[in-house]
């Protein structure tokens, strides 16, 4: 990776822990839509996942206080049977797959509250919301999404959805690292020393975005992510599109 990409890589990090650090979301989505244009996917995959350890660490440790470690339990038990199941099936990636399943997931945060009464405090929408979601990040990279309906109709609150969704991102992205380092090559030395030098950038963004989440009220917080998770997902389908169409 030149050092023109890897600053670019270090620019994109800081921008999208900042979106993170507010909404939770959206800045996974962001960051690997970026790795994936100079990247294999399966790499794309792993170093994204790597970042968002960092990212999504010092989110939950700024907001610490509010991790419901309840909720935790279940969802955990569920990525652990989602890790288990696809590294059986010697899962691999692909670009295409990749962009329109991650371009499909915003329509999840439109569907009205009627259709899907999900609420991860509950146990069994925990573990499933851990299952979903788990498997997802290890199959396309992202699942803001497909968490976001089982935590956008509870009644916790802003900052308490964010630090409880932050410290479960922690594991799975851990996860993701873990399955891709052994089931293929993913990550290079290069990668690795990229990491390390994004660390900060992640951290001071995520910092930026907390400061940023303390002004904003729970209806503005759950508007502005929809809108926002919606326009990446129209860039990732279009995207996916386009390379179905050219293949």
């Amino acid at each position: 990776m030149t050092p023109m990409i890897s600053a670019i890589v270090v620019g994109v990090v800081f921008i999208t822990s900042t979106i993170s650090g507010v909404f939770g979301m959206a800045g996974g989505m962001l960051l690997l839509a970026g790795l994936l244009t100079v990247l294999p996917v399966a790499t794309a995959i792993a170093l994204q996942g790597a970042i968002q350890i960092v990212a999504n660490g010092s989110r939950a440790w700024f907001s610490r206080e509010f991790i419901d470690w309840r909720i935790i339990a279940t969802m955990v038990a569920g990525i652990c049977l989602a890790t288990l199941l696809l590294f059986l099936l010697r899962y691999q990636p692909d670009l295409a797959t990749v962009c329109i399943a991650v371009g499909l997931m915003p329509i999840l945060v439109w569907l009205p509250k009627s259709w899907l009464q999900l609420d991860a405090s509950r146990p069994v929408h925990g573990f499933f919301c851990g299952f979903i979601s788990g498997g997802l990040n290890l199959a396309v990279g992202v699942a803001g999404p497909s968490i976001d309906i089982f935590f956008i109709r509870t009644q916790m609150d802003r900052r308490k959805i964010i630090a409880t969704k932050a410290c479960m991102q922690v594991i799975s992205h851990g996860a993701k690292v873990v399955f891709y380092g052994a089931t293929t090559a993913a990550m290079a030395l290069g990668d690795w020393m990229l990491v390390a030098i994004a660390a900060p950038f992640a951290i001071a963004g995520t910092h930026l975005g907390y400061h940023i989440l303390q002004k904003l009220s729970d209806a503005g917080f759950r508007r502005w992510t929809r809108w926002i998770l919606t326009m990446l997902g129209i860039f990732y389908l279009a995207r996916g599109i386009l390379l179905l169409v050219g293949s």
